[in-house]
């Protein structure tokens, strides 16, 4: 169950991206973050999702995002997915849970009437300062890229 909330400091975090690079959030300070975790790879709203965001990724960029999203998938599964998928930002492999588990982001799901533990899909969208600003507990995967950037204009102050 996700227990960090909106103000609260960004944990920190290092893992290991689809094409075996290290990847710390510090290294990203001064740059709002898109952190969002997906439960698996090629799965229909895993894979909705992420076009969303590839298909807007323009708009996020413009808007002085960076973004990452995070599953307990290996790294070559994440280079297949994001090469099918032509996805133009860094996938995350979290195969210990180590991102997963600061985030708090395993626990309790429902499926046909059927409960076990898995991945909650969330998003946490970090300030330049490492702050999170704003958390989707239930992104709108066919809109998430949309919805990041208007929840993103309206915490803004007024000009």
């Amino acid at each position: 169950m996700v227990t960090l909330q909106e103000g609260d400091k960004a944990p920190a975090f290092k893992g290991t991206d689809q094409d075996g690079n290290a990847v710390a959030l510090k290294d990203l300070k001064g740059k709002k973050v898109v952190l969002y975790f997906y439960p698996q790879d090629d799965t229909p709203t895993c894979t909705v999702q992420a076009c969303n965001l590839r298909d807007n990724y323009a708009l996020l960029k413009a808007a002085g995002f960076a973004v990452l999203g995070v599953s307990p998938d290996e790294m070559a599964r994440h280079k297949r997915f994001g090469t099918k998928h032509q996805l133009p930002f860094t996938l995350l492999a979290d195969t210990k849970h180590t991102i997963i588990d600061k985030y708090g982001v395993w626990g309790e799901k429902q499926l046909y009437g059927r409960k076990y533990m898995g991945l909650l899909r969330t998003t946490f969208v970090i300030d330049e300062k490492g702050v999170i600003r704003k958390i989707f507990l239930r992104p709108k995967s066919k809109q998430h890229a949309e919805e990041i950037v208007a929840a993103w204009e309206s915490l803004q102050p007024v000009r």
